[in-house]
């Protein structure tokens, strides 16, 4: 099957197979070819130029996209889709004075979440997942990371896993699955922390290796739920069953989950709303890379990952949305980049950049998503007509995309 998508007004995300993330002042720059042609040939792009230089080929199908941009589909790093039911009442506590935390203490929060899959059969489950992945693959989004970590229980953590497993198998975009059982204690833990982190260790991961059902660990590493020690512990389990971090950190305070996720070759560190000059200093030359959650600040009125002073030190920075019943339920990303910008004060190309090849590369899928570049997936954004790409973040309330494709089909 071969695609021609020609007149492109500017082809964004042109990159050589060789680059596998930007970092600094690198992340200001986005490659692009203005009046341009793609080929795709069944799930990968083929070539791609100049429309002065287009083959004269047989294809199955032209599309001409005169007016419009055409760029890499979203890589979301960072979700929890596989849930169950709700928390909109929580949403209305926030708004009469209730902070995040004081709901968490009262059993309300991820604990409500685990309550709620608890009592939602697997098929359920499913079928509440699929229809916010058919959501945000409309929206754009290419590839996404799927955690558990509202079971809480290894049958429960299993349930999560087996849905995002299902869901990979039936839908054609890149899913990565991350184990996150250490996302909270269970009250019955409260008093008991090891007794859990041994569930997690001696239970949860040798039945999800057995499975094959996760490609990463995470874990929650904040005060009032994991410690810098037992998010060390659980990482260091979890290498031995050959899972990767992605770690939860500084989301309400510094207390050195940063340093912890690069000694143990952290993937990712994710949120990052609180950051000081040690934790940035401790990121620099690492392979570990910076994850901010935007959105997840805008619904909860928290501040926002200081991504200026992150870029302007030489550091990489992705953006996730973190969907999520509790604390970001949206997974637009498109509403993710216009955020970075408006209150993050990053620029359009730095905002894309972070949501295509830097999010690819916290997934560790940057070799086949993330850009335009011969041989990677056939993941592509066609925009309505713009008169520039800034107009992407600058209209955020609008639907400006036009077609989306994942793995050369179109997304219906």
């Amino acid at each position: 099957m071969k695609v021609l998508i020609i007149n492109i007004k500017e082809l964004i995300q042109v990159r050589d197979i060789g680059i596998l993330k930007v970092s600094g002042k690198e992340m200001n720059e986005l490659p692009t070819i203005k009046n341009a042609y793609l080929l795709i040939e069944d799930d990968l792009i083929a070539d791609y130029g100049e429309m002065k230089n287009c083959p004269s080929i047989k294809v199955d199908s032209t599309i001409d996209s005169k007016g419009k941009m055409v760029l890499p589909t979203w890589c979301d790093s960072h979700t929890h889709i596989v849930y169950a039911g709700n928390r909109e009442q929580e949403f209305v506590d926030r708004i009469n004075g209730m902070t995040y935390e004081e709901i968490a203490n009262r059993g309300g929060g991820i604990l409500n979440s685990a309550t709620k899959l608890k009592e939602t059969s697997e098929e359920e489950l499913y079928n509440q997942s699929k229809n916010r992945l058919e959501q945000v693959m409309k929206m754009g989004t290419g590839a996404v990371e799927i955690k558990s970590g509202y079971g809480l229980t290894v049958e429960g953590e299993l349930k999560m896993l087996r849905v995002i497993q299902k869901l990979k198998s039936n839908y054609p975009i890149e899913i990565k699955a991350t184990f996150l059982g250490a996302h909270a204690f269970p009250k019955e833990y409260k008093e008991n922390h090891q007794g859990y982190i041994d569930s997690i260790i001696n239970e949860m991961l040798p039945a999800i290796s057995n499975e094959k059902i996760a490609d990463f660990i995470d874990v929650f590493c904040e005060s009032g739920y994991f410690s810098v020690s037992e998010t060390e512990q659980i990482m260091e389990a979890g290498n031995k069953f050959g899972l990767k971090s992605k770690i939860h950190v500084n989301q309400f305070n510094a207390i050195g989950g940063v340093n912890a996720a690069v000694k143990n070759n952290a993937l990712s560190v994710d949120h990052l709303e609180i950051m000081n000059n040690d934790d940035i200093e401790i990121l620099k030359n690492t392979d570990t890379m910076p994850v901010a959650l935007p959105t997840c600040s805008y619904f909860l009125g928290i501040p926002y990952a200081p991504a200026r002073k992150m870029i302007e030190a030489g550091l990489s920075l992705a953006l996730a949305s973190d969907f999520n019943p509790g604390s970001s339920p949206s997974g637009n990303m498109n509403f993710v980049v216009a955020t970075a910008c408006i209150k993050m004060k990053m620029t359009p190309e730095e905002a894309i950049n972070a949501a295509t090849i830097n999010g690819a590369y916290a997934m560790d899928i940057s070799k086949t998503h993330g850009s335009i570049t011969i041989g990677k997936k056939a993941n592509i954004i066609i925009t309505k007509p713009l008169n520039s790409i800034y107009e992407l973040p600058y209209a955020f309330g609008s639907n400006l995309i036009d077609t989306v494709i994942i793995e050369g089909e179109i997304v219906k």
